[in-house]
C-alpha cells in the first residue's frame, strides 16, 4: 500500500513490522490530538474522517498524522473510517494557524470544519406525482374543471412536485390528492434537486462604465496572473463595486476555480443572490445558519468535490473544505460583524486573507468605507488598491446636511426635529420613499418608576431592560432575559408609574404615525418575529415602493439597493461616539457614510439631514464635508502615535466566574503572571506606574468590565498592549502557564486583535 511505504520511509526500516498508529483530533476542547491504533486492512489516510472511541462514546475526528509505534498494541482502536471527503493539507494547516493565533483549542477550530459531517444522513426524499402509467381498474373517473386542468397540466409523462402541479392547475393539493388516491396520478421519488447549478460566465454581459471597466481588468489581471494576493476594491456608495468583483468571479470560474464570497449579512441579502444571478444565471449557494442541516451537509460535501462552484456565505463559510479555492471577496470588509466574539474568537476578515495565503488564492476586500487597518496595508503596498470615485451611471452623492439640535431640537418627548419633519413631508409628497436611521432595537433602552426612580435591569447582567412595546416585554439585549411590562412599579408598587427614557425604532414608529397618518410606515428591525424570511420580504417590498417611510437599525446599512430612496435622515448620530472603543469614531463615520449613501441611488437626486448635538465633532465634519481622506489620515494619525492597530498589538483576557472576589482574585493572578516571565524570553514589561518604553508590553487592568455581569458571571478585562514586531500570542501563552489554573468555574477567554471592548 502506497500509505504504508510513505510512513514506512518516514520511520525508518527499522519501523517497518511496527503497528501503524494515527493521531486524531478530535472536536472538543483540547489542542492536543489522541492516538489510535489503525485495525489491519483499514486504509487511512491524514485528513481522514474517522469513528473513534472516546470515554464512554464515539465520535468523528480527523487523522492528523500517521506513524509507527511499539506502542500502538496498546491504543484503542480505530472504529471505522468514515465515507466524507478528506479535508486536504492545505485546510489542516489553516486549522493549525488559526489556533496559533487566536490561542483557541485546535479541536475548537476543528469544529467549525466538521459540525456538518457529524449530520449527514443526507436530505429527505423528494417525493413526486405523474400520471400513472396504469390507471386503476373499477369505477371510471369522476372528472370536474379541477381535476382536468391537472390532468392537463401533468400530461406529457413528467414527474411535479405536489405544490408545483396543484400551482400550474390552479387548484387546491386535495384535488391532486384525491386523483392519486383513485389512480389516476401516481406518486414516485424524485432526484434531489442540485444544491448549486453551475454558474454562466457567458450568461450576461455586463454593462460596465470606463471606471468599472477598468476596475474590473485590475481584477481579472490579478486573477489571471494566479497565486495569492490581496486587492482593496474601494468605491463610493453606488459605485457598482459588486458588478466590478462578479468579473473577478467570472474570471476565477474560467480557470475552474471555486470562489468564496463573505457577506456580514447574507441571511438578508436577497438581492445580492438576485443580481448574482441576472449576471450568472444561477444563485450561489448560500451558507448560513438559517439554511437546513441537510442542505448544508450537501454544501459542504460539494465544496470538498467543487460541485459547488462559488458560496456566498457568513463568516463561517470560511470553513468549508474547498477543492480548488480560486478567489474569496469580502464584502463590506469594514463591518465589525466579521468578528467572532463566542467560541474561537476571530476576525474573518483577517482570516480570509489567511486562508487566502495558504490556499494561492486571490483575495478581494470590498468596501465604501475600509477599515483603518486595511486601508494602511494598501498605503504601505501590501495590498493592491482599486478605487471607484464616482457613482454608476453618473449619479451623484447624495446631498448631506447636519441639523443642530442644540438649536433645532423637536418638541419635548418628540425626536424628529422640524426641518426633518418638513423633509419627510415633501419627500412623500413627491411619491419618493424616505428612511429614518435609528440603531437602537425596541422602543426605549430605560424603563424607570417616577415615584421612587427604580429603574429595570437584568437580574443576570448589568444591563437595562430594554421595553419592547410592540411584544409588551422587557428584554436584555445581552442574555436574551424577557419579561412582562408591569403595571406598576416592582419596587414602590406604585400603578401606572413607569416611564420610558429615550427612543427606539418602535417608539420612533409611534412618532411617525402622528405626524404622518396617511404614510405607510415599516419597522425594519432584525428581532422581530419572522426570522429572516419576514426581513427578506421587506426588503423586497421597500424596493417595490410597497412603504413610504421606513425605519430601521444598522439593517438598513447592509448595502440594500432602494432606487426609490431619496431622503435619508439620522435621528442620533452621537449614538456612537460616547462610547469608550478606540474604533468608535471610525464605526460612527463607516456607519453613517453606509446609510445616508442609502439615499439617490435611482434616477432622482438623494438628500440625507444628520441630527446631531456635535456638528463639529471631526466625524461630523468629514461626513458632511465628504473629504474622508482627511478624516482617514487624522485617525490614522492618532492610532500611530498611541501604537495602536494596525500600528501595535491588543490582546484582551476576559476573567469571568459566578463569584466575584475568586474571579477577581484570579485576574489579579494573571497579571501577577505577566510581570513574573522573565525579560530574557523577550518580554519586556512596562514597571507599574513607571514610564513605558516603546519597546515595552503594557499590561493594563484587572478592570470591571462596563458590562460587568452577563449570564451570572462577573467578568473582569486584562488589556496586553505590546509593539507590532512582538508575539503577543507567545506572552499571553506564556503567561496562563505561568498562572494558577482556573478553579470553581472560573473561565479565562482570549481575544486577539479585539473589536469590542464591553
Amino acid at each position: 500500500m502506497l500509505l504504508e511505504s510513505v510512513v514506512e520511509r518516514d520511520e525508518g526500516r527499522e519501523g517497518a513490522g511496527l503497528p501503524l498508529v494515527a493521531d486524531v483530533l478530535v472536536p472538543v476542547a483540547l489542542d492536543n490530538t489522541y492516538s489510535y491504533c489503525v485495525p489491519a486492512g483499514l486504509e487511512i489516510a491524514p485528513g481522514d474522517f474517522v469513528t473513534v472511541p472516546l470515554g464512554t462514546r464515539e465520535t468523528t475526528g480527523i487523522v492528523w498524522s500517521l506513524k509507527r509505534s511499539r506502542s500502538g498494541g496498546n491504543l484503542k482502536e480505530i472504529a471505522a473510517r468514515r465515507d466524507l471527503p478528506r479535508l486536504d493539507e492545505k485546510l489542516m494547516r489553516f486549522i493549525d494557524w488559526v489556533a496559533r493565533y487566536t490561542l483557541a483549542p485546535r479541536g475548537m477550530v476543528l469544529r467549525m470544519v466538521s459540525r456538518i459531517p457529524e449530520t449527514d444522513e443526507g436530505e429527505a426524499p423528494r417525493v413526486g406525482v405523474r400520471l400513472a402509467a396504469e390507471p386503476r381498474d373499477g369505477e371510471p373517473l369522476r372528472m370536474t374543471p379541477a381535476r382536468a386542468r391537472v390532468l392537463k397540466a401533468a400530461d406529457g409523462g413528467l414527474s411535479f412536485r405536489k405544490s408545483a402541479l396543484a400551482e400550474a392547475a390552479a387548484c387546491s393539493t386535495g384535488v391532486i390528492d384525491g386523483l392519486i388516491d383513485e389512480g389516476a396520478l401516481e406518486t414516485v421519488l424524485m432526484a434531489p434537486e442540485p444544491v448549486a447549478l453551475p454558474p454562466d460566465i457567458t450568461f450576461a454581459e455586463p454593462n460596465l462604465s470606463p471606471a468599472q471597466a477598468d476596475a474590473a481588468d485590475a481584477l481579472r489581471a490579478t486573477i489571471a496572473r494566479g497565486g495569492f494576493s490581496t486587492t482593496l476594491l474601494e468605491g463610493v456608495t453606488g459605485s457598482g463595486k459588486t458588478e466590478v468583483y462578479f468579473e473577478g468571479i467570472a474570471a476565477a470560474l474560467a480557470t475552474g476555480g471555486q470562489v468564496l464570497i463573505l457577506m456580514p449579512e447574507i441571511a438578508l441579502t436577497g438581492q445580492f443572490l438576485d443580481r448574482f444571478a441576472r449576471r450568472f444565471g444561477v444563485r450561489p449557494a448560500e451558507w448560513h445558519s438559517g439554511v437546513a442541516s441537510r442542505r448544508r451537509a450537501r454544501i459542504w460535501s460539494g465544496a470538498a468535490s467543487s460541485e459547488v462552484r462559488v458560496v456566498a456565505g457568513a463568516r463561517s463559510a470560511l470553513f468549508l473544505p474547498f477543492e480548488r479555492l480560486r478567489l474569496i471577496i469580502v464584502d463590506e470588509e469594514h463591518e465589525p460583524a466579521y468578528k467572532q466574539e463566542d467560541g474561537v474568537t476571530y476576525h474573518a476578515r483577517d482570516m480570509a486573507v489567511v486562508r487566502g495565503q495558504i490556499e494561492g488564492a486571490a483575495v478581494v476586500l470590498a468596501s465604501a468605507t475600509p477599515s483603518i487597518e486595511t486601508r494602511v496595508n494598501a498605503a504601505q503596498r501590501r495590498y493592491g488598491h482599486v478605487e471607484l470615485t464616482r457613482r454608476h451611471a453618473g449619479g451623484a452623492l447624495p446631498d448631506l446636511a447636519a441639523i443642530d439640535l442644540r438649536r433645532d431640537g423637536p418638541p419635548r418627548g418628540r425626536w424628529i426635529s422640524p426641518v426633518l419633519r418638513e423633509a419627510v413631508g415633501e419627500t412623500i409628497a413627491r411619491n419618493e420613499q424616505a428612511l429614518l436611521f435609528l440603531n437602537r432595537r425596541g422602543y426605549a433602552p430605560l424603563t424607570v418608576c417616577r415615584a421612587c426612580g427604580h429603574r429595570h435591569q437584568c437580574p443576570h447582567c448589568t444591563a437595562w431592560l430594554v421595553e419592547h412595546r410592540f411584544r409588551r416585554a422587557l428584554i436584555c439585549h445581552q442574555c436574551g432575559h424577557v419579561e412582562r411590562r408591569p403595571e406598576m412599579c416592582v419596587q414602590c408598587e406604585t400603578p401606572d408609574s413607569l416611564a420610558a427614557c429615550g427612543p427606539g425604532v418602535e417608539r420612533l414608529a409611534e412618532e411617525v404615525a402622528l405626524t404622518f397618518p396617511d404614510a405607510r410606515t415599516l419597522v425594519l428591525s432584525s428581532d422581530f418575529p419572522g426570522g429572516t424570511e419576514r426581513l427578506r420580504r421587506e426588503i423586497d417590498a421597500i424596493a417595490r415602493r410597497e412603504f413610504d417611510i421606513v425605519i430601521g437599525t444598522q439593517l438598513v446599512a447592509k448595502g440594500h439597493n432602494f432606487p426609490s430612496l431619496t431622503l435619508v435622515g439620522v435621528i442620533d448620530a452621537d449614538l456612537g461616539l460616547s462610547s469608550g472603543d478606540p474604533r468608535a469614531a471610525e464605526r460612527t463615520f463607516q456607519l453613517l457614510n453606509q446609510v445616508t449613501g442609502r439615499a439617490g441611488r435611482g434616477d432622482r437626486p438623494g438628500r440625507g439631514l444628520v441630527q446631531t448635538y456635535q456638528p463639529d465633532h471631526p466625524v461630523m465634519k468629514a461626513l458632511l464635508s465628504g473629504d474622508a481622506a482627511r478624516f482617514y489620515a487624522e485617525e490614522t494619525e492618532v492610532r500611530l502615535r498611541a501604537a495602536l492597530p494596525p500600528f501595535g498589538r491588543l490582546a484582551a483576557l476576559i476573567v469571568s466566574g459566578a463569584d466575584r472576589l475568586a474571579t477577581e482574585a484570579h485576574a489579579r493572578a494573571l497579571v501577577r503572571a505577566a510581570y513574573s516571565l522573565p525579560t530574557e524570553d523577550g518580554f519586556a514589561v512596562a514597571p507599574v506606574g513607571g514610564l513605558p518604553q516603546a519597546s515595552d508590553i503594557l499590561v493594563l487592568g484587572p478592570a470591571e468590565a462596563p458590562i460587568a455581569m452577563v449570564r451570572g458571571r462577573y467578568r473582569f478585562r486584562i488589556l496586553v498592549k505590546a509593539p507590532k514586531r512582538l508575539d503577543i500570542q507567545s506572552f499571553v501563552r506564556r503567561t496562563l502557564f505561568e498562572a494558577p489554573a482556573p478553579r470553581g468555574g472560573i473561565r479565562v477567554d482570549v481575544d486577539v486583535d479585539p473589536q469590542s471592548f464591553l
